[in-house]
């Protein structure tokens, strides 16, 4: 028996708007609501992701045992794909486990997130 769908995933930032232009320009959602303390994406699945404005919000690390989660990205070209995401602002750890299987870059307020190539 299913007790819950997931719907969204919240992501805590200091800066919401900005956070979901970049996360519109990584994977070709639209922006579904915005206003100064929230805004949500969302594309063609039941999936969306939120923003939510956290006064002095830290900047995440990694690696680092705090950062609680990620997102995964799949891809169809995983070195294009990290050019381009790195080009929309973000960054790439030193940090990287897999043996090149797939990249953890950071998102412009510093949560991780990884790139995987499509299976």
């Amino acid at each position: 028996m299913t007790i819950a769908t997931l719907s969204g995933v919240t992501l805590d930032c200091s800066d919401p708007t900005a956070l979901a232009a970049f996360y519109t320009a990584l994977t070709g959602w639209e922006s579904v609501y915005a206003d100064d303390s929230y805004a949500y994406i969302g594309g063609e699945g039941p999936v969306k992701i939120g923003f939510q404005k956290i006064a002095d919000h830290p900047r995440s690390n990694w690696p680092d045992d705090a950062k609680q989660f990620h997102l995964d990205f799949g891809v169809a070209d995983l070195a294009k794909a990290e050019a381009q995401a790195l080009e929309l602002g973000a960054t790439r750890p030193d940090f990287q486990p897999g043996d090149g299987r797939w990249v953890v870059l950071q998102d412009p307020a510093g949560h991780p997130f990884c790139l995987s190539p499509l299976a």
